[in-house]
């Protein structure tokens, strides 16, 4: 995140030049160099291949487990809801009617059905999911950013994996999340603003969506823009006195500018009218559906890690968080661009040859009850709920763990965000146990959890 440099401005993506240079960095490895990374991703022994990237889809309020991948048609009415289940590619599993695209696709997903934590507040269950361990504050209403928190995952991997030249190693779209304040869990806390994410604050799906400030202006050339940069650097230091705390990180964030305002790469890969328009109407016409697009042009060019934020602000109708109608928000306003855009997402990544090497995750900060409420709704539920994932090498077709007969609390293999992580950083070829310092010299882990290996061919 930019720390609100960011700014909205119909469909295009404006940022100031003080956002420009506070995005990802040159950071140091922690230890892993490039040599050792390229070779886990060409051989694993005893592991399934490493991948090349990630996108994860956030389904922003808590999508209902219930009422999408792990239905319940034995339970009683007040637990298994209005919708009725249907076959899939998969002999024996069967997902929610209104999922047609992802039955179709189901053969190429896992099913975790046994996720839990404890955190029952969106933002603290929103960091718990989107960093892989629970927040230190506890389980606060509204809590916020603190400049000491664990990174996200996305900034574990910009600061453990070698960026590739030209382009940032972390992405987020389309928006930043809220709940009152930012919603924790989207920057790098204590790794420092090197490794928060290039976030996009716009709508892929607008007909002028584009990043202007990736455009060189007609009037400068590559020769001015070098000439600016000798300018900047004389600016930064002009007596060459020794840097103050933080001087370092200011020239990270100066470099990656220049690089990005001279990558033709870069402006190529944001620009989405360069995709058939029939792949377009694929994906949907939507901000979820143009956005899932986006990450796949992303990580075809060379980042490593995108995540979609399905949902930008708390609310019964603004995303996922169903205290109301559930069943009439999910049928008519969140299944259907989200049956699109995740099976849109799979075909397209292996139509490509793009599969094998990229994961996707598809999750939420947690599920809902598996008690209706006296409004047609399910409230918070972070105590069993489903993740799916994609590609990377999984095991297609299966469903790892069950729930029990209300899909209230794992039954078998349940697991946390903390697996999750574990699990995604070793596909990277990164080991989970490895120790990285907070700002006062603590040590942590990348992860707390242990890696789901059964998810994944030996």
């Amino acid at each position: 995140m930019l720390d609100g440099t960011a700014a909205r401005d119909g469909g295009r993506a404006c940022m100031t030049r003080r956002s420009l240079l506070r995005i990802g960095g040159l950071a140091g490895f922690g230890g892993l160099n490039l040599a050792r990374v390229l070779r886990a991703e060409a051989e694993a022994p005893g592991r399934a291949r490493a991948i090349r990237s990630c996108i994860v889809i956030f389904h922003y309020g808590g999508p209902s487990h219930l009422d999408t991948w792990d239905m319940k048609p034995n339970a009683p009415r007040e637990a298994r809801g209005e919708f009725q289940s249907i076959a899939t590619s998969v002999p024996g599993m069967r997902i929610c009617e209104h999922m047609p695209r992802c039955a179709r696709v189901a053969d190429r997903v896992a099913v975790i059905r046994g996720m839990h934590h404890p955190m029952t507040n969106h933002n603290s269950a929103a960091f718990t999911a989107l960093c892989g361990r629970n927040p230190q504050k506890g389980d606060l209403e509204l809590l916020g950013n603190d400049r000491n928190d664990p990174p996200c995952l996305g900034s574990v991997l910009s600061r453990q994996l070698p960026e590739r030249p030209g382009m940032p190693t972390f992405v987020a779209l389309p928006h930043v999340m809220y709940n009152v304040v930012t919603l924790p869990g989207q920057v790098a806390g204590f790794l420092g603003s090197a490794h928060n994410p290039f976030q996009l604050s716009s709508d892929p799906n607008a007909d002028d969506f584009h990043l202007s400030e990736l455009e060189l202006p007609d009037t400068v050339s590559l020769e001015r823009l070098d000439d600016r940069q000798s300018l900047m650097r004389a600016f930064d230091d002009p007596l060459g006195v020794v840097e103050s705390p933080g001087a370092g990180a200011l020239d990270v964030y100066n470099e990656k500018a220049f690089r990005l305002l001279r990558s033709r790469e870069v402006r190529l890969a944001f620009d989405l009218r360069r995709e058939d328009p029939r792949l377009r109407d694929r994906y949907g016409r939507t901000k979820l559906g143009q956005s899932a697009l986006l990450a796949r042009r992303l990580i075809e060019a060379g980042v490593r890690f995108v995540t979609v934020h399905d949902g930008q602000h708390n609310g019964q109708v603004a995303n996922w968080d169903s205290h109301e109608n559930v069943f009439g928000r999910l049928k008519n306003d969140l299944l259907p661009p989200a049956d699109l855009a995740t099976s849109a997402w799979i075909e397209d990544l292996e139509s490509r040859g793009l599969l094998e090497s990229t994961l996707v995750i598809v999750m939420g900060e947690f599920g809902r009850t598996p008690k209706i409420n006296g409004n047609a709704g399910r409230d918070h539920w972070p105590y069993c709920y489903s993740v799916v994932l994609a590609g990377g090498g999984v095991r297609g077709g299966m469903t790892f763990g069950a729930s029990d007969k209300l899909g209230a609390y794992p039954d078998l293999d349940g697991v946390t965000p903390g697996d999750l992580a574990a699990t995604l950083f070793e596909r990277f070829g990164i080991e989970p146990t490895t120790e990285i310092q907070d700002l006062t010299g603590r040590p942590y882990r990348l992860a707390d959890g242990r890696p789901i290996r059964a998810l994944f061919p030996s």
